[in-house]
């Protein structure tokens, strides 16, 4: 861009789950949003009445595109895949995204985590992080994890992922909350400003309440490796219903829109129960965006891979594995599925994901307000990506790729 910020009219911006009719502007060179008023020149955008959503935020992925985040071979190889992966989310509206790492043995998690402390990626979505899913699980809610690596609350955190790890990469833990000392263990993830999210979990409402006190805030792909929600039973899931004025505050609840590991009506009543908490997530593996088949496991799983369309299971069993959809599918499934509106499902994969990991303040992101980060998409009415910035420039537009594939097809022709 020429001029030193960027004003986008003829657009519609998404602010707390609604659409408000304003331009926008953000800095070129300081990549933040600005207030909206008292600017002459610059570069001036028209959106064709199209919407400006701040960017996605994946907050719970294992990997896409062939890649998963346990796959370590050196740092240098690492970092190199990490950078690809982040340019991949760019081109799906992420602009930031936390490595979710599931139970591996503590020698591997000391070898990876170091690779997945917070950094910015050029052109592409920021590494915020890694989130920890393990090995604080229950056996009976194992799911596709390898629960002989699963380990007793009292073994401290610095034996499992270092304890300089946990001062820089490690962001958001999963954690059961019925297991034995859990709460202390709540309590000394959360002291160091890690957030905890409970799941993987046989636990009952009484157990996730106080898993609640202990000072965890988020359930982890809620109704998923959990106990259902029943009449008389509600479970982990029935902590989502909490009223506003419940001390601690109800969980924030990630929701797995891909119509494999819920079906569509549930996504539709967990998003309603309390929209303002509710985060939707991929948990997509490194089997999203390839062609059905068998691929090889990994680390986390030792067995052959089968995908088919959407669905992801351990060769040979209905064992779900992860997510193979991109997070803007998701918030279109989310679409058709609830009835709401574009603003209501950009907001649970931005600013309800800010607000839960902290990061929505001054100088964040998540939320289009002056003086947070100019990390946005714009979208159109049906919620489909059309560019992504990031810090105040432009790293990707749908009609500039259409383009250049045609001129490579032209080419190769």
């Amino acid at each position: 861009m020429s001029g030193w910020f960027t004003l986008f009219t003829n657009a519609r911006y998404v602010l707390d789950g609604e659409l408000v009719e304003d331009h926008l502007v953000i800095s070129d060179e300081t990549g933040c949003i600005l207030k909206r008023e008292g600017y002459i020149g610059g570069d001036v955008v028209d959106l064709d009445d199209n919407i400006i959503a701040p960017g996605f935020l994946e907050l719970h992925t294992n990997g896409a595109n062939g890649f998963h985040f346990t796959h370590f071979e050196d740092e240098r190889s690492y970092a190199q895949n990490m950078d690809k992966i982040a340019r991949y989310y760019a081109t799906q509206g992420v602009t930031g995204f936390w490595a979710t790492i599931p139970t591996v043995k503590a020698v591997e998690f000391q070898k990876i985590l170091p690779s997945l402390a917070p950094r910015d990626i050029p052109t592409s979505a920021s590494l915020l992080g890694a989130h920890t899913e393990g090995p604080y699980l229950h056996p009976d809610k194992k799911g596709a994890h390898n629960s002989s690596l699963f380990q007793i609350c009292e073994t401290s955190p610095s034996i499992i992922y270092g304890a300089s790890n946990l001062s820089s990469s490690v962001k958001l833990v999963t954690v059961a909350p019925e297991l034995p000392n859990s709460a202390h263990l709540i309590k000394t993830l959360t002291s160091s400003g890690i957030k905890v999210s409970m799941g993987h979990s046989t636990a009952s409402y009484a157990e996730g309440l106080a898993g609640l006190d202990a000072g965890a805030t988020c359930l982890t792909h809620t109704l998923n490796a959990m106990p259902p929600f029943a009449s008389r039973i509600p479970g982990l899931a029935g902590l989502t219903s909490l009223p506003s004025t419940h001390k601690p505050l109800a969980p924030w609840y990630t929701i797995i829109p891909d119509g494999e590991h819920l079906h569509p009506a549930t996504v539709s009543l967990l998003y309603k129960t309390n929209p303002k908490r509710s985060i939707l997530i991929t948990d997509s593996i490194e089997l999203a965006s390839l062609p059905d088949g068998t691929y090889p496991g990994h680390s986390q799983i030792p067995f052959e891979q089968t995908k088919s369309g959407t669905r992801a299971t351990i060769a040979g069993t209905d064992t779900l594995i992860g997510g193979c959809i991109p997070l803007q599918e998701g918030v279109r499934n989310l679409m058709s599925w609830s009835g709401c509106g574009i603003a209501e499902a950009v907001g649970t994969v931005t600013e309800n994901v800010a607000a839960f990991m902290g990061i929505d303040g001054i100088g964040g992101r998540g939320v289009l307000r002056e003086g947070r980060r100019a990390d946005l998409c714009v979208l159109n009415e049906n919620g489909e990506v059309l560019q992504t910035w990031v810090a105040g420039h432009k790293v990707w537009d749908k009609e500039e790729e259409v383009g250049r594939r045609e001129a490579d097809g032209e080419a190769r022709g």
